[in-house]
């Protein structure tokens, strides 16, 4: 499978992207070439670098990567054992593309930042994981150039969903297992792939510590703000990759676009929150900068809602979408965010003020509860667009509307794109599916509460376990068997959607 490609560009001269200009894809010889050979620091070294120029995770929790390269190197100084370094490379965030331009493009370098973390902790592995086949591709070729030498390098294909770039699943998957949270609140630092210490960084994260290597901290330092000093890669409008040193005004990023902030911006994508116009009008491209304006930079996603669409219509479609990508693992994701979903095409369709406050309880009812971040992050977008638009949702609320058809102008995947908007009279989320019942031998522990809740369904096996790991879910029980998914102590039961409705 491959997606969209971005297009690239640059303020003033890139470093990420450099060489493009030239060529497409950048060999072993034309990186080498272009950049010189990496240097092989020593862990201190490459954990004062990084301290000194800043350096935080791109994936979107903005994490200092000193203090993870540090966290694993305690956890090996306790345990005596090998290391491991994960590259998220899966960006399951339709708005981002960021990643995809370097894995397409330039795989040595963030190769590079991987093999320079792995040779610092003396990790004998590193794994790349990747959701496209284009991509996969692209990293494939690049590791063969490389040879054998030094730590083995694999680039696992998973699945492509939002949930896989969770850190737990992108580790579970990396490591055979199902690319699905594991709830567990086990840092990946001490315990991650192959039950190793376990360095998890994002695909840029591993690149910009490449260039950060051979140009040391004063030459790294030479561009961007001084408190956050070097370039990000920016996603804009879900098709424009820029790279831009930080500290640009975030309209002239759009206008290098062909855009502008039209009714807000959503910056940080669908677990991001929306800024006014006025809000993005006077914001730079800066983490604190859009902190205080009430926003955080994530992944670099910046999607402007264009003036003609309807932003109700593109937020109920946006959820309804979040809420089919849920692990499935817990009652927040497999109930909740359904329930918020349709709540929110009831007060699109003129549900009055019950609907909009039956929103802000389904809301609250999925926050900080879910075995992963993601009934966070989807609540957070949509009380952001509850703020933002909260004109156009008492308008609509209402029954009068703002007049405006939905134009599918925030970016989903194929086949979700052209049928996601909310139309008068569409109230289904989707078919009704045929439905299992899995069991994660990897989290189960045989408390048996399961068999107690699924009577007839569910038997115990002589150990205490359950008999069978996967069970077709009759209609009947299907309540019996969320309760029996919410109730589960470790976390090792969900339901998944087989046949049509996959």
């Amino acid at each position: 499978m491959t997606g969209p490609v971005p297009t690239l560009s640059a303020v003033g001269t890139p470093r990420l992207l450099a060489g493009l200009d030239r060529r497409p894809w950048l060999d072993r010889a034309a990186h080498l070439a272009l950049h010189g050979p990496p240097p092989t620091p020593s862990l201190g070294e490459l954990a004062g670098l990084a301290e000194e120029i800043g350096l935080r995770g791109r994936g979107g929790a903005g994490f200092p990567f000193a203090r993870k390269l540090r966290a694993v190197a305690a956890s090996l100084r306790r345990t005596g054992g090998a290391a491991a370094v994960v590259v998220n490379g899966s960006e399951g965030e339709p708005g981002c593309l960021k990643d995809t331009a370097l894995l397409l493009h330039v795989p040595h370098l963030v190769l590079d930042g991987a093999l320079l973390a792995a040779g610092a902790l003396g990790a004998d592995q590193v794994a790349v994981g990747v959701t496209r086949g284009d991509v996969e591709r692209s990293v494939r070729r690049a590791v063969a150039e490389r040879g054998t030498s030094g730590p083995r390098v694999r680039v696992v294909r998973l699945p492509e969903r939002f949930v896989t770039g969770e850190g737990t699943a992108l580790v579970r998957g990396a490591g055979g297992g199902p690319a699905l949270p594991s709830g567990r609140k086990v840092r990946s630092s001490e315990s991650g792939l192959g039950g190793v210490p376990t360095l998890v960084s994002n695909t840029e994260t591993c690149a910009q510590l490449a260039v950060a290597a051979r140009l040391g901290a004063a030459g790294f330092r030479e561009l961007g703000l001084a408190g956050e000093p070097g370039t990000v890669l920016l996603t804009v409008a879900g098709t424009h990759v820029v790279e831009t040193p930080t500290g640009l005004p975030l309209p002239y990023a759009l206008s290098l676009c062909g855009t502008g902030p039209g009714q807000g911006v959503l910056v940080g994508g669908y677990h991001g929150t929306w800024l006014a116009a006025a809000d993005a009008g006077a914001a730079t491209v800066s983490r604190d900068s859009l902190a205080a304006a009430g926003a955080v930079f994530g992944a670099g996603a910046l999607l402007p809602l264009p003036e003609a669409t309807c932003p109700v219509g593109e937020t109920a479609r946006v959820a309804r979408w979040l809420a089919a990508e849920s692990a499935g693992q817990c009652g927040p994701c497999f109930q909740g965010l359904p329930s918020l979903a349709e709540s929110l095409v009831e007060a699109a369709h003129g549900g009055g003020r019950p609907a909009l406050e039956a929103v802000r309880a389904r809301m609250r009812a999925v926050e900080r509860r879910g075995a992963c971040a993601h009934p966070d992050g989807t609540a957070r977008f949509v009380a952001s667009s509850l703020a933002v638009f909260a004109a156009d949702f008492e308008a609509h609320a209402a029954g009068t509307g703002c007049g405006r058809p939905v134009l599918g102008a925030l970016p989903l995947p194929d086949g979700v794109r052209g049928g996601g908007g909310v139309a008068p009279g569409t109230r289904a989320l989707r078919p009704a599916p045929q439905e299992r019942l899995l069991v994660d031998w990897t989290l189960c522990r045989g408390h048996g509460l399961c068999a107690d809740l699924l009577p007839g369904l569910l038997r115990l096996g002589p150990d205490g376990y359950p008999e069978r790991a996967a069970l077709a879910v009759p209609a009947r029980m299907r309540q019996r068997a969320l309760r029996a998914v919410r109730r589960c102590p470790a976390l090792a039961l969900r339901i998944e959607a087989t046949g049509a409705a996959n």
